[in-house]
C-alpha cells in the first residue's frame, strides 16, 4: 500500500478531496463504501486513502490466476463465492472490522459505468456488516464526467465524513431495516458527487 499509492495517484489521474475525513490509523476498524464504476475502483480507493488499506472481497475465480493471486492477496483481497450467500466470508469480514481492519465494499454489488448511481439497485450487505460489527462507515464517491469512466479519464475521489452507528438510527425490531440503512448510507455516498 505504502509503495504503490504514490505512483498510482499519478498514473490513474486521481484528484483527492476530503482526505481529512479519513479516520486515524489507530481509530479502530471501519467500513469504506463507494459507488462502483469499474474493476479498478478498489485500486482507486487504496491509492486515495492514507492510513487504512481497505481489504476487499474478490470473486474466488481471481485467486486461481497465479500472478494475480499473489498481487491481490498482497493488496488485502480475500475470496468470496458470489454464487450464493457466503456466510463464512460475512463472518470473516465482521471479525476483521471488529479487530481494527479497514474493509471496502460496493453497495451496488456490480459495476455501473455511464449510469447515475442513484438509479441503480442497492444491496443491503454493507449495512448489515457495519451494524453487526458496530463500526462507522466512511462514504466515498468516485466522480468522473457524465459517470463515464475510461482508463485515462480524470477522477475525483471525494471522501465524506464518517457515519456513526448512531446516525444510522438502526431499529432491530422494524422490518426491512438493513435495506433502509443501506439506502441511507448510499445516499450519503451519492451526495458527495452532487
Amino acid at each position: 500500500h505504502f509503495l504503490l499509492k504514490w505512483p498510482l495517484r499519478g498514473l490513474c489521474r486521481l484528484h483527492r478531496t476530503g482526505i481529512v475525513n479519513e479516520p486515524a490509523a489507530d481509530g479502530g476498524g471501519y467500513l469504506v463504501i463507494c459507488n462502483h464504476l469499474t474493476w479498478a475502483d478498489p485500486i482507486y480507493l487504496c491509492a486515495t486513502l492514507e492510513h487504512g488499506q481497505p481489504h476487499f472481497m474478490a470473486k474466488k475465480e481471481l485467486f486461481k490466476i497465479p500472478l494475480l493471486n499473489l498481487l491481490i492477496r498482497a493488496l488485502g483481497a480475500y475470496p468470496v463465492n458470489r454464487g450464493g450467500a457466503d456466510v463464512g466470508v460475512i463472518r470473516r469480514t465482521i471479525d476483521m472490522l471488529k479487530h481494527g481492519v479497514c474493509v471496502g465494499m460496493f453497495p451496488q454489488g456490480h459495476r455501473y459505468n455511464k449510469v447515475d448511481p442513484r438509479t441503480t439497485p442497492i444491496k443491503n450487505g454493507a449495512a448489515m456488516i457495519a451494524l453487526k460489527a458496530g463500526v462507522q462507515v466512511l462514504p466515498v464517491f468516485v466522480k468522473v464526467k457524465n459517470n463515464k469512466h475510461f482508463f485515462l479519464c480524470k477522477k475525483e475521489v471525494i471522501v465524506g465524513k464518517p457515519i456513526s452507528i448512531e446516525e444510522m438510527n438502526y431499529n432491530p425490531e422494524a422490518p426491512g431495516e438493513y435495506q433502509r440503512v443501506a439506502d441511507y448510507l448510499f445516499e450519503r455516498v451519492c451526495e458527495l458527487g452532487d
